[in-house]
């Protein structure tokens, strides 16, 4: 994820709270980075937490923002995080999404409607939502379940994590 290694002072850093997990609360090891745009804005941060004690990534959470060409996927390709996942694991195969579902899912007294993205590989799960400032929030995983209890463990995490 060569993404994740930011060459140069800018951008600054997200414009926007990164909605994810706290790592302090939560084990394993946390990698960030920042999509740089052309123009040194932030085209997204995106998260991944390596729960497996250093044998690869277990999740990748990405906050986009409206306009972020990371956003733009066809009908059945899978989202930026689910390749980034892939990449991450060493994992060549072609995932392709073959549908999609949408759930209610309450979110610090909120009722939040959840896209789980349907993928090829059956260890993988996908969900993304919107939040109310534009930001797609997108989750992946692997080998694991989305559950409602991971919502309840998001919040946004201070834009000074992702500052030079």
């Amino acid at each position: 994820m060569s993404f994740l290694r930011r060459r140069s002072s800018t951008p600054a850093g997200p414009d926007f709270d990164v909605l994810a997990m706290d790592p302090g609360d939560w084990p394993g090891i946390l990698g960030a980075g920042v999509l740089p745009g052309p123009d040194g804005s932030c085209q997204g941060v995106v998260l991944r937490y390596d729960l497996f004690g250093g044998r690869g990534p277990a999740m990748v959470i990405g906050n986009l923002p409206e306009g972020s060409p990371a956003r733009e996927v066809a009908e059945d390709e899978v989202p930026f995080e689910v390749t980034q996942l892939m990449a991450a694991l060493g994992m060549e195969e072609e995932v392709r999404a073959t549908g999609s579902e949408q759930i209610p899912v309450m979110h610090d007294g909120n009722l939040l409607i959840v896209r789980r993205v349907l993928c090829s590989e059956g260890r993988i799960a996908c969900v993304q939502f919107d939040r109310s400032d534009g930001v797609l929030v997108t989750i992946a995983s692997w080998d694991r379940p989305i559950t409602e209890d991971l919502y309840r463990l998001l919040k946004p995490l201070p834009a000074e994590m992702f500052q030079h």
